[in-house]
């Protein structure tokens, strides 16, 4: 079984599912809102919510009969961390960069 981060990276690998994360940040949502802006079936969205559910990304409620998907932050905060200890990596590239765009030409 994949741990917590490959499953969470997975998931984010598609551009579908960050826009569906995406609206969802903006509030609840149910399958047809979040299938408005996509020109895919309401199905198709449905099985990217799936994906998103299994990699602890949303939770899907229950009101009467409309299941609302909400946002989840622990595995975008478990990612995020991950990715912080890299920062000095890029930094340093960036100021290397930085340092080298400002030399005067020889």
């Amino acid at each position: 079984m994949a741990d917590q981060l490959t499953t969470t990276f997975a998931a984010l690998a598609d551009p579908t599912r960050r826009a569906i994360l995406a609206r969802l940040a903006e509030g609840d949502a149910t399958v047809n809102e979040l299938a408005e802006p996509f020109p895919i079936s309401v199905q198709a969205v449905s099985k990217h919510l799936k994906v998103l559910e299994r990699a602890g990304l949303i939770t899907r409620g229950r009101m009467a009969q409309l299941r609302p998907s909400r946002l989840q932050g622990a595995p975008l905060r478990e990612a995020v961390e991950w990715l912080e200890t890299y920062r000095h990596f890029w930094q340093g590239s960036f100021d290397r960069l930085d340092e080298r765009l400002r030399e005067p030409d020889a």
